[in-house]
């Protein structure tokens, strides 16, 4: 019993000093690709790839929403099949044995799109396909596809306006539902999707400004178009080098892709974010790794320190520490 309430302390104290520069608790990632067919190929690999980041430092897929309008893994155009890359020389394939895709298809709809950053999904929706948030989240977004000015639009047949999305983040924070918000948009015209933001805590960065495309960045001759945009590209080189542990700050991604190599002019909106970018870490939203020291010696706990509650399983106990509540993923078994 002592050691189960040494590691729950533990983890508490580890939890507070991981917070002293953030004053977030959990990290989101909401990835989209609105655009379908072959050629669209690149939008599915700038969304696989940021998905592949955020897993590799530290969020789990219970954390992250992946919608994917078109499945190009399984296109009868891929010349590998059950494989999707980002660079011509196939180093690394992102769609790999372990992804896993809430809305796939038809699915990638601005309705459930909405719905989903809103809170406002259908009873009965699973809990992989909802945005389980809370004031304590920050959240990364990432959308990709095809835009113009002040539209992004889904698989070619609807558009949600900058309005549409602004309203809906601004539900959002009125229902608690964010602390921070990260947007990275990779589309034509793309700075116009945050123009409309009025919402407070939001960080946004754009592929373009308004009346510039976002250009692809090189074709894969195996598979006939382009498989990656500049920007994403860029981006990714600069998160290869991020490690849970790193010392990378926002305001370092931000200059990730300069006119020079992106061609289009990266667009950046800081007017709503509290915080500094040189003093924020890059892993408060592309990263959730929760760092535990494990001892095996007894430490003592002063329990008058704790705030105590009737633990509802144990009954008739004389002993303080029998009377602490243990979090769910610890259920206490009572014989």
């Amino acid at each position: 019993m002592l050691f189960k309430i040494f590691c729950f302390v533990s983890a508490c104290v580890c939890f507070q000093s991981a917070l002293v520069d953030s004053r977030h608790t959990n990290n989101w990632a909401v990835l989209v690709d609105t655009s379908r067919f072959w050629f669209n190929y690149r939008h599915v690999a700038n969304v696989l790839s940021i998905y592949r980041s955020v897993k590799r430092l530290g969020i789990p897929d219970s954390q992250i929403i992946l919608m994917i309008a078109d499945d190009m893994a399984c296109n009868p155009r891929n010349p590998r099949p059950a494989t999707v890359f980002n660079n011509a020389n196939q180093n690394i394939n992102v769609y790999g044995d372990d992804v896993e895709v809430d809305y796939r298809g038809y699915e990638v709809t601005v309705e459930n799109f909405v719905r989903l950053l809103t809170g406002r999904l259908s009873e009965g929706t699973p809990k992989s396909k909802q945005l389980l948030t809370d004031e304590g989240s920050n959240i990364l977004v990432y959308l990709t596809g095809h835009g113009g000015d002040g539209f992004l639009k889904f698989q070619d047949s609807e558009e949600v306006t900058s309005q549409e999305l602004a309203d809906a983040v601004e539900q959002m924070w009125q229902k608690r539902r964010y602390n921070e918000i990260f947007f990275i948009i990779d589309t034509c015209q793309a700075a116009s999707m945050f123009d409309k933001f009025y919402s407070p805590n939001i960080l946004s960065v754009a592929s373009s400004l308004v009346g510039e495309d976002s250009l692809s960045h090189h074709v894969d001759p195996a598979i006939g178009v382009y498989i990656i945009d500049r920007y994403t590209y860029y981006a990714l080189a600069f998160l290869e080098r991020v490690t849970p542990n790193s010392t990378k700050t926002l305001s370092e991604f931000l200059a990730v892709c300069p006119k020079r190599v992106c061609i289009s002019t990266v667009g950046v909106r800081k007017d709503l974010f509290s915080r500094d970018t040189r003093k924020v870490p890059i892993t408060d939203f592309f990263g959730a790794v929760r760092h535990v020291e494990v001892i095996p010696e007894i430490v003592p706990v002063d329990y008058e320190h704790f705030p105590i509650e009737e633990n509802p399983v144990i009954k008739d106990s004389s002993s303080i520490a029998d009377r602490y509540l243990y979090l769910s993923e610890f259920p206490v078994t009572i014989k």
